[in-house]
Order: C-alpha cells, then sequence, then structure tokens
C-alpha cells in the first residue's frame, strides 16, 4: 500500500480542524455527540460503500504521504508525481489527485507531497493496491526518491460529491488520541469535527472517520477532509479564530497529538512541482 508524503503542519490555535496540547486541567469534557457520527460508525461496520441517487454518497478515503529525499533532481520528484497521478485510470479508483504540499508549519512530521483517493469499497482500495500499475509506481518512482510515509484510510458517510474539482483547497487533518482513550472519547471527538461545517459556511465539504489502517498511520487514528473552493476561502477559515478556538475546546482535553496540511487540488492530473 502507498504511503506518502506532504510535509505535516501542526498549527497554532488559530487554525481550525486543529488541536493544542491539552491544558493542565483535569476537569472532565462535557460530551458533544452529533447524529452524524452514529450514522458513520453504522456504515463503517458495513463491507461495502452505498451509493444511490436518494442519499450522499459513501466511500472510502485514502490519503498517503510522502517525504520526498532534500537531494533529489526535482524532475525525479515530478515523475512520482504525474505517474501516481495516472493511477486515476484504475478501474478502481473514483477519484484521485497527488501534488506537493500548498503550506507547512514545522513539525516532528516533514512530509512534502501527498496523494488524495477515493473508493467505493474497501475491496476496490484493495484492489487499487495490488494493482500491477500501481506496484509498478510505487516500485520504480515513490520508493527510490522518499525518506519517509505514511497513509490513513476510513470511510466517509454523506461527505457530498466524490469527485474535488481542480483549485479546491483542502485542509487535512490527523489526530492521535490520548493512550488507553475509548469509545466515549473517540466519539467526542468525531462529534466535535462533525460540528465544524455548519459553523464555518466556507466548507464546501466535510469528510471525516476512524481509521481502519492502523499499522501505516504512526499511531493517527481519527482523520479528516474539509475542502474549500480555493485558498482565499481556506485561509478564511484561519481568521475565524475565535469560533475556532471554541470548537477545539470541544475536544481538546482528549487529543494527544494534531497534524494539519493544506493542499490544492492540482489543476490537470498531470502533477508539478
Amino acid at each position: 500500500m502507498l504511503c506518502g508524503g506532504v510535509r505535516a503542519a501542526v498549527y497554532g490555535r488559530t487554525s481550525i480542524l486543529s488541536f493544542p496540547p491539552p491544558r493542565s486541567s483535569s476537569s472532565p469534557l462535557k460530551s458533544f455527540y452529533f447524529p452524524a457520527t452514529t450514522r458513520l460508525y453504522a456504515a463503517q461496520s458495513q463491507p461495502s460503500i452505498k451509493m444511490s441517487a436518494s442519499n450522499p454518497p459513501e466511500f472510502i478515503e485514502h490519503i498517503v504521504l510522502f517525504k520526498v529525499k532534500p537531494d533529489i533532481d526535482p524532475s525525479k520528484a515530478t515523475a512520482m508525481l504525474n505517474n501516481l497521478s495516472s493511477l486515476t485510470s484504475l478501474d478502481s479508483v473514483l477519484h484521485l489527485t497527488a501534488g506537493p504540499l500548498l503550506r507547512s508549519r514545522s513539525s516532528s512530521l516533514t512530509f512534502t507531497h501527498m496523494l488524495h483517493s477515493r473508493y467505493a469499497s474497501k475491496s476496490d482500495l484493495d484492489a487499487y493496491s495490488a494493482h500491477p500499475d500501481h506496484v509498478a509506481v510505487v516500485t520504480n518512482y515513490v520508493k527510490p526518491i522518499i525518506d519517509d510515509n505514511m497513509a490513513v484510510d476510513w470511510v466517509a458517510s454523506g461527505a457530498g460529491a466524490v469527485k474535488i474539482p481542480p483549485g479546491s483547497a483542502m485542509r487535512v487533518t490527523f489526530l492521535k488520541l490520548k493512550e488507553g482513550s475509548g469509545e466515549d472519547e473517540r466519539n467526542e471527538v468525531l462529534g466535535a469535527i462533525g460540528g465544524i461545517k455548519e459553523k464555518f459556511p466556507g466548507i464546501e465539504q466535510l469528510s471525516f472517520g476512524e481509521n481502519f489502517s492502523p499499522g501505516r498511520a504512526k499511531g493517527f487514528s481519527i482523520a479528516s477532509i474539509a475542502v474549500f473552493k480555493g485558498v482565499n476561502e481556506l485561509e478564511g477559515l484561519d481568521a475565524e479564530s475565535e469560533a475556532a478556538d471554541k470548537q477545539k475546546d470541544l475536544a481538546r482535553d482528549k487529543v494527544d497529538g494534531v497534524v494539519v496540511l493544506d493542499y490544492v487540488v492540482p489543476s490537470s492530473q498531470t502533477a508539478s512541482l
């Protein structure tokens, strides 16, 4: 399975969909649940994803982060992205994009590039991973030029259109729950994420869920994608710091680590640096 990079970004308090280190207070966090969270886990228990005209589509999210070696010729990174982007032609792929990170901040994880793809079912994701074309791209264009990689997969329920238009800006967030967290803590964090879209109308699509590939995720167990029309709308989210802080407070004490990264869907399937 691919694992790859974008420079990982850990944001400060002005960044929504990120949570700073827990406060020293030991007071319990007030429960905060959303019906959408319950529907999400009902969908995750199913063996395949339902897609119909009457209901919003449900699909598998696949995020791969890559850290390209610093001394690599830029043409090799471009070749990696172009070959990854060509995998959109595979029958099992509903949507696929690959490119460099838009914005990075210092972090213990220093990824540089990202692949995002969507599938109708977990079996379709497995078929993509095992496909000879995918294996060849990983072997010939990815592994030789990267230092590190990771991947996160989850079921998106009712997130919206499967395809994300070119030029759209994405904020991708990975959360690591505190050690020993259970179902209640997990649901509180998912509930806090689920409440973001209604408070920030600039978000055109919000996808979130629990990672089902823990072996490749460096301990991050919850992921989300917030999609915006463009970079201006994404940056407008950061300006709403007061509302962002209130939403982060709902799950702050349950989280032990956060990675946030921003990405723009390339204008064509052929990505470049």
